[in-house]
């Protein structure tokens, strides 16, 4: 099975390129597409931006599309991952499975949340957090409650941030994610996959693992 994964932006493709070779066997190929941010669903199916611009969710239907219509993507399986953010989870995923039921062909698809962020699923190994920053506030740290809403990228900054989230956020937009590509070199490379509490992660790790076992036992 080859995985198409794509995820929105450049520091969560940081953090897979270590994550997804321990998920995965090597009788497995993959490949890591980052976009430039999440966006929204285009309400009439249409891109509302040029391909060029790179929004994930803005360019889904036309990418899903795309891959349903081309006949070498057959025996691959596209994943995509996104931050549910403030969305809805269970309104999100059927506006998510909507577009892909509206291709004809459709692509054998599934898509995994970041529940809220990616950065929850770094929380979900607190054990891989301190070893990067010995020095991490474990109060902010134990005050997490797995997949909570309550601004997780904020929290570990606050955690491990001189300053905290408020002295990155003065630093501005630039600055924030110069520092969610560090904790992605940094954290992602001390994660244990096989032992992690965010339930959006599992479930992530878990999908990969049946989808690849499944395509193993077709064949």
């Amino acid at each position: 099975m080859h995985f198409e994964i794509l995820v929105e932006d450049q520091s969560g493709k940081k953090a897979l390129d270590q994550i997804v070779p321990r998920i995965l066997v090597s009788d497995h190929s993959y490949r890591i597409l980052p976009y430039k941010g999440l966006g929204r669903l285009p309400k009439d199916m249409r891109p509302k931006s040029r391909a060029s611009k790179r929004v994930l969710l803005d360019q889904l239907p036309r990418l899903l599309k795309g891959y349903g219509s081309v006949p070498d993507y057959a025996g691959r399986f596209i994943v995509v991952i996104c931050d549910l953010d403030d969305n809805n989870k269970d309104s999100f995923l059927q506006e998510l499975n909507d577009v892909l039921e509206a291709c004809n062909p459709k692509p054998e698809a599934c898509f995994c949340l970041a529940i809220e962020e990616l950065e929850a699923w770094y929380l979900g190994d607190l054990p891989a957090v301190l070893e990067s920053y010995p020095n991490a506030k474990n109060s902010v740290l134990n005050s997490y409650s797995n997949d909570s809403i309550c601004g997780t990228w904020e929290l570990l900054a606050d955690a491990v941030y001189k300053g905290g989230s408020k002295e990155l956020k003065k630093r501005g937009t630039q600055a924030i994610g110069l520092q969610k590509n560090v904790w992605a070199d940094i954290i992602a490379t001390k994660m244990d996959v096989e032992n992690n509490e965010s339930p959006s992660f599992r479930y992530f790790r878990d999908k990969l693992r049946n989808i690849a076992s499944s395509s193993i036992n077709a064949g």
